[in-house]
């Protein structure tokens, strides 16, 4: 069982550093956790984040789409985290003087965040700039939800997450996203069905959820809370 954090867990809000998983999360979570083979928060934040908002060490927790990892209470991070932090720190530098102050710019450590959320009229602006960022740096600029990420060119995403979390195991796998980021997850499912492994694809939707992912999805629901409701369902 593997799910995604902001839209999926908790809900989205303007000030990113504020968000918190929704009612009911963490007991449900924790609930899960002795059912499934793994439970997993899967993430574009960064470890640092999701560690202090799901203490259980039960609970896997992967940030930055798989560059830092805590399992079984023990972090273990990606070769790339390290490698690419100086080409990070040059990007956040270089993107704090090019943009204006209302996009925010988000260090991460091992990657950066480009929002626009509050700023929509400058979501063109902010592609340009991590276009540039990534020519200049080597790093790798992706969408994402009101927002332009940057990451290490390394081949990590939620689609090997959730395949890596997956072998080993043969009971049913389930994935919980929102976003873009999301998509290769759900392909990973798919890859994991063909084989002949039961899954469950699951698109919490709402006004901004991408149309790939929506066509990906075996079931959608209503926000977090429909989330916490259908955790609770799975294990009933």
């Amino acid at each position: 069982l593997a799910l995604d954090f902001d839209g999926t867990l908790a809900e989205v809000v303007d000030a990113h550093a504020a968000a918190a998983p929704a009612p009911g999360v963490t007991e449900v979570e924790s609930q899960a956790a002795p059912r499934w083979g793994a439970v997993a928060i899967v993430s574009g934040r960064p470890l640092a984040f999701l560690d202090g908002r799901f203490p259980d060490p039960a609970v896997t927790l992967v940030g930055l789409y798989g560059l830092e990892v805590r399992r079984d209470g023990r972090r273990d991070d990606h070769p790339a985290a390290a490698t690419w932090r100086s080409a990070v720190d040059r990007a956040v530098e270089l993107a704090r003087s090019t943009l204006p102050e209302e996009v925010g710019v988000e260090p991460k450590g091992a990657s950066l965040t480009l929002h626009y959320r509050t700023c929509p009229s400058r979501a063109g602006e902010v592609g340009r700039v991590a276009a540039d960022l990534s020519d200049r740096t080597g790093l790798v600029a992706r969408g994402a939800r009101m927002s332009v990420e940057l990451h290490p060119p390394a081949h990590v995403d939620k689609g090997t997450v959730v395949s890596e979390l997956a072998a080993g195991l043969t009971g049913p796998v389930c994935f919980v996203g929102d976003d873009l980021g999301d998509v290769p997850a759900l392909a990973a499912l798919e890859r994991l069905r063909v084989a002949g492994r039961p899954t469950l694809a699951v698109a919490v939707v709402g006004p901004e959820t991408p149309v790939e992912l929506r066509a990906g999805a075996d079931v959608e629901v209503a926000g977090p809370a429909a989330v916490v409701e259908l955790l609770a369902r799975l294990d009933a």
